[in-house]
């Protein structure tokens, strides 16, 4: 298991795990970063994220994306 932001561009992987805290946990979910959900990086810039979860592209932060484990 290694964080989303080890990812290459564009390579789809399964979300194995998501850690932080409660909050966190809750704010990413309700995003759609569950286990076991398909999750793609697009790119990685400026200390931000665009991923693709659930065909929707969405901006996190790269702290974010470290907490998620595919």
């Amino acid at each position: 298991m290694v964080p989303l932001i080890y990812s290459n561009v564009g390579e789809e992987n399964v979300i194995k795990k998501v850690s932080g805290s409660q909050e966190l946990r809750k704010h990413l979910e309700d995003m759609g970063f569950v286990p076991g959900t398909v999750v793609s990086l697009i790119s990685m810039f400026d200390g931000n994220v665009i991923v693709s979860v659930k065909n929707v592209r969405i901006a996190i932060s790269k702290e974010m994306a470290q907490k998620i484990y595919i």
